[in-house]
């Protein structure tokens, strides 16, 4: 039943993610957040950005506020003591662009929601800090965005770049404006998962989007929901049937469904090529594959590794793996998945070293606290954990998440492989 059509997705506070365990219980709006997906479309101030550790500064946006340049360019002024743009709400981004809000920041710089004026189309900006590295970075992001696009004959759900240009020494990228990231939905709909239907078409995209840049000798290296976009910040307001049966007086009384399916994948600043050194490390800790933990170099699998948490993410509500330590961190995959094979411990290099133990990992002996400790023991497994929050499909699902979190990369299923999969192939599901 359809209660309620919404065309905005209000991000005032955008929460980081928890140190340990349920999310919820770590909502502080005073706590500085994480970094969120950028090119969002909505009504109030936020920092959604994807591109790193996220320190909002109020006073960027309001310092100028007074003089607001109309027409031509901006007075010059210096850069704030971190090397981000300071600019006033109406002035101009040279004379095509016209600032209308900050939509968010980052250690990368800042995201800006800009008026377009030679296309009338609103558009986000992303203007990198006055930085060698970042503006080093920002280039090679370029490279990657330019050649997505060349190579983007049907819609490979990658974000498009519209420009980009160098301004009073800022790399500025132009991108098409689009909705909240997937976890800024769930947060905002209070971490309920998502229904397996709407998982699947969100994961058939994810796929095409990660099979399109291995063909293309591209590793993302950062998949997460942060990172992946609805196109459209349009959701219904239904029922929450389950919250009824409870308490029909729940404020929580109706969950949020995306009017549309239709993602796009974004922040390509970390993106490796094929023939690059694979021996740094990479992902963000909860994506984070075991052979990079273990110092084993990754490759594309360390991309399907990624998928596989963010599936369950979706169908759960919850990150999966919820720590920051490395030790912890492969406790809790044996936990969900069972024991890394030992071909895989034997190799290490020599800063892993000290998470294994006469041929096994290093736990619970190595464990620093004993909530370390209850932390792994109260994760379920893969199969259990899936049948708790999917009522059909739940077979399908555990077979491909299985193939997708496979230790061994050589062995892990590939992007074109897991789209040939049942979850995908058979044909009762329900498009949205």
């Amino acid at each position: 039943m359809e209660m309620d059509y919404v065309t905005g997705f209000s991000h005032s506070h955008m929460d980081r993610r928890p140190t340990k365990r349920p999310r919820l219980a770590w909502e502080n709006p005073q706590a500085h957040s994480k970094a969120q997906s950028g090119m969002y479309c909505g009504q109030e101030l936020g920092n959604l950005t994807s591109f790193g550790p996220s320190r909002v500064h109020a006073d960027h946006a309001s310092m100028f506020v007074k003089g607001l340049a109309q027409n031509g360019t901006p007075q010059w002024r210096n850069d704030d003591k971190d090397g981000h743009y300071l600019f006033a709400l109406g002035e101009n981004l040279t004379s095509r662009y016209k600032i209308l809000r900050k939509i968010g920041e980052g250690t990368f710089g800042q995201v800006l929601d800009c008026l377009d004026r030679e296309t009338g189309e609103t558009v986000a900006i992303k203007v990198v800090r006055s930085i060698k590295k970042y503006r080093e970075a920002a280039m090679t992001e370029i490279d990657v965005l330019e050649l997505l696009k060349r190579y983007d004959r049907s819609g490979s759900h990658c974000v498009q770049i519209r420009n980009w240009f160098d301004y009073r020494n800022h790399i500025c990228i132009v991108f098409e404006m689009l909705g909240p990231s997937l976890y800024d939905f769930l947060r905002k709909n209070n971490y309920r998962p998502f229904p397996v239907d709407l998982v699947r078409e969100i994961g058939r995209q994810l796929l095409e989007c990660v099979a399109f840049m291995h063909d293309l000798r591209l590793i993302h290296t950062d998949l997460k929901p942060e990172n992946i976009l609805f196109v459209s910040p349009e959701y219904l307001k239904i029922p929450d049937y389950k919250v009824t049966a409870r308490s029909p007086t729940d404020v929580n009384y109706y969950k949020r469904l995306p009017k549309s399916s239709a993602i796009k994948v974004i922040d390509f600043g970390s993106t490796a090529y094929e023939h690059q050194e694979h021996n740094y490390i990479v992902s963000t800790r909860h994506y984070r594959a075991p052979e990079v933990i273990l110092g084993l170099g990754w490759s594309y699998p360390c991309d399907m590794w990624s998928v596989g948490c963010i599936l369950i993410e979706l169908c759960s509500g919850e990150a999966l793996f919820q720590t920051h330590e490395n030790l912890e961190h492969l406790a809790m995959m044996e936990r969900v998945l069972g024991p890394i094979p030992q071909h895989m411990l034997k190799r290490v290099d020599k800063p892993a070293e000290k998470f294994v133990r006469r041929g096994r990992l290093d736990w619970p002996e190595g464990a620093t606290s004993r909530e370390s400790i209850k932390a792994v023991l109260k994760l379920p497994r893969l199969q259990n954990l899936v049948m708790q929050h999917v009522d059909h499909s739940a077979g399908y699902l555990i077979d491909l998440l299985q193939g997708l979190l496979r230790y061994d990369p050589s062995s892990r299923l590939t992007a074109h492989d897991a789209l040939k999969h049942p979850f995908f192939t058979r044909d009762y599901y329900r498009r949205f």
